[in-house]
């Protein structure tokens, strides 16, 4: 019987968690699974004094073993979007051990570790193709090739002075001229992160559809708006400081006025996986506390 192997990919957090990735590894190790372990986050682990035995480790997605299973993220959703730039196209299915706070996308539990990889290993679970967007401009490589992103891509004014001007484009007819401190363009998935804070809607996985937010717009019935996934979004801004600032999930860069950016859907998706309980509405209500009410207590 062929053993199963996973990735283990997590950063470095607060060390009174250090117990529950001992625990993990002790149970892997009892399931017989081989584990590949992100060489920082192995690195962290041993400058706790945590120091499993004959564990192969990855740096990059250019290395990560091509005979994973899944991947499993430990920390919070933050951890998770650093995990895509790992997983890129490979494919390989990704699940999230919450040691963060929120965890919309990293929603198992840590005290239900063993049973949700008891459920994985078993089959008891189904794959949520989330969609990704990517950022390009013409004289440049973005991010070193990481050019996606799986909650959101946003241009920023580059200081604490005045707004920037974005001019924006689909498919080459004009959608605006926003004037304000950015703007977002966030995938369903990322609907419910910062887009969500400043006002956009929330949009169900696998509806097809992206959403652009602005930040702080000058002109209050700017609004946010829902367009195709279909589409190609070009960005122009005008600054004062001739910078601006493009983030990418977790990632960001600072680029001069003359970079013109074209937006677009990426050509792959990532594979969530999902535990047989854990609907999607059933997770905004528990994580946006729809239906709580103090008045009620």
């Amino acid at each position: 019987m062929e053993q199963t192997k996973i990735a283990i990919f997590g950063r470095i957090f607060n060390s009174t968690v250090i117990p529950y990735v001992d625990h993990l590894f002790d149970y892997l190790t009892q399931r017989n699974i081989q584990i590949a372990v992100h060489v920082e986050f192995y690195d962290f682990l041993y400058k706790n004094d945590f120091r499993p035995q004959n564990l192969e480790t990855f740096s990059s997605h250019e290395d990560l073993p091509k005979d994973i299973s899944f991947m499993l993220s430990l920390g919070g959703d933050g951890t998770m979007l650093a995990a895509v730039s790992v997983i890129k196209d490979s494919g390989i299915p990704i699940a999230g051990i919450n040691f963060g706070r929120l965890g919309f996308l990293a929603n198992i539990q840590k005290g239900e570790m063993e049973d949700a990889i008891d459920q994985i290993l078993s089959k008891k679970f189904h794959i949520q193709q989330r969609a990704l967007l990517s950022v390009e401009c013409s004289d440049k490589k973005l991010f070193n090739g990481e050019n996606f992103a799986l909650n959101d891509i946003t241009v920023f004014r580059y200081d604490s002075s005045s707004m920037i001007t974005i001019d924006a484009k689909i498919n080459d007819e004009l959608l605006n001229s926003y004037w304000a401190d950015g703007l977002i363009i966030a995938t369903p998935t990322g609907s419910t992160a910062y887009s969500l804070s400043c006002g956009g809607p929330i949009i169900m996985p696998g509806s097809g559809n992206f959403v652009i937010t602005p930040i702080s717009p000058h002109n209050l019935n700017v609004r946010p708006i829902v367009v195709s996934e279909n589409m190609t979004l070009h960005l122009k801004i005008e600054s004062r400081t001739e910078k601006f600032i493009l983030s990418c999930d977790s990632r960001s860069e600072t680029l001069s006025t003359d970079t013109e950016l074209t937006i677009k859907k990426a050509p792959f998706s990532i594979n969530l996986i999902r535990l047989e309980k854990d609907g999607y509405f059933r997770t905004l209500r528990e994580k946006l506390l729809w239906g709580i009410d103090v008045r009620n207590y």
